[in-house]
């Protein structure tokens, strides 16, 4: 009699088949770089030190594609729009931001449907972000 053998199968998460973590930080850094030296969204950064907010949306990124939950560990449910009302957040800042995370994705060089999948969504995410007019 044959033997079956069972074996656990589990699909790839986006977050694995992007490169892990170490993809999610080289993004997010890369994308801080630029709002470090950007006059509109630098100021809604209250930190002296970007670092926490980089560590914040590290975290955030890796949790949402699939990867560890530190996030919600750390500060409990995203509440991303919620998080943001403090800020003014218009079309002029939503533009700056999506610019910075653009040149930090387009660096990744990922393969086409992921960075399509990864940009469709951070750009819903954008949009969803704005709370001023203007």
């Amino acid at each position: 009699m044959n033997e079956i053998r069972r074996e656990t199968l589990s699909e790839e998460t986006f977050y694995q088949a992007v490169g892990g973590e170490q993809t999610f930080r080289l993004l997010v850094h890369r994308f801080y770089q630029g709002v470090a030296q950007d006059e509109l969204l630098r100021p809604m950064y209250p930190e002296e030190d970007l670092g926490p907010a980089e560590e914040r949306f590290a975290l955030f990124l890796m949790q949402y594609w699939g990867g560890p939950r530190t996030y919600s560990e750390q500060r409990g449910h995203p509440r991303l729009r919620m998080r943001h009302a403090p800020f003014a957040v218009d079309r002029a800042a939503h533009d700056a931001w999506l610019g910075h995370m653009r040149t930090a994705l387009d660096s990744l060089e990922l393969p086409a449907e992921a960075e399509r999948q990864l940009w469709d969504y951070l750009t819903y995410a954008a949009a969803s972000m704005i709370n001023t007019a203007g």
